[in-house]
């Protein structure tokens, strides 16, 4: 005979309990040393004056623009199909584009990666490790 499904004893943990001095990392903005990443389509054209007016923003917060890294998507005939989704839900970019940021991370001694693009807190810490420091997006750097 068929049971009926019973209720899971153990409390319910609907969302990642945030644990202080654990959350997203907190920086100082002024003196810092930062690289600006950006993801755009391969349809805005506008993508080096986003890039620009970040840098601007970023400077007027007090802190020194070492580097910058673009992924553009739908470039080729191969990304044209996907351009509305990220390359990686952990990473945002693609693989060799992380690599060459962590790269430029490294060479310049970058205080933090700041991106363009909204981060969650998953991709946050993944782009954290894999880079080396922080990566914050700009709305949060700001």
């Amino acid at each position: 005979m068929h049971q009926g499904r019973r209720r899971d004893r153990r409390p319910a943990s609907h969302g990642r309990q945030v644990v202080p001095g654990q959350g997203a990392p907190v920086l100082s903005v002024a003196g810092s040393d930062v690289v600006i990443v950006g993801y755009f389509s391969g349809k805005e054209k506008d993508f080096d004056q986003r890039m620009d007016a970040a840098a601007d923003a970023v400077t007027a917060a007090g802190a020194r623009v070492v580097g910058r890294i673009v992924q553009r998507r739908g470039v080729s005939g191969g990304g044209v199909r996907k351009m509305g989704l990220p390359y990686s839900s952990r990473t945002l970019m693609s693989y060799g584009k992380i690599r060459e940021a962590a790269g430029l991370c490294e060479r310049t001694g970058a205080d933090a990666a700041v991106f363009l693009a909204a981060l969650t807190g998953r991709q946050r810490r993944t782009l954290t490790s894999v880079l080396g420091c922080p990566a914050v997006a700009l709305a949060e750097f700001l």
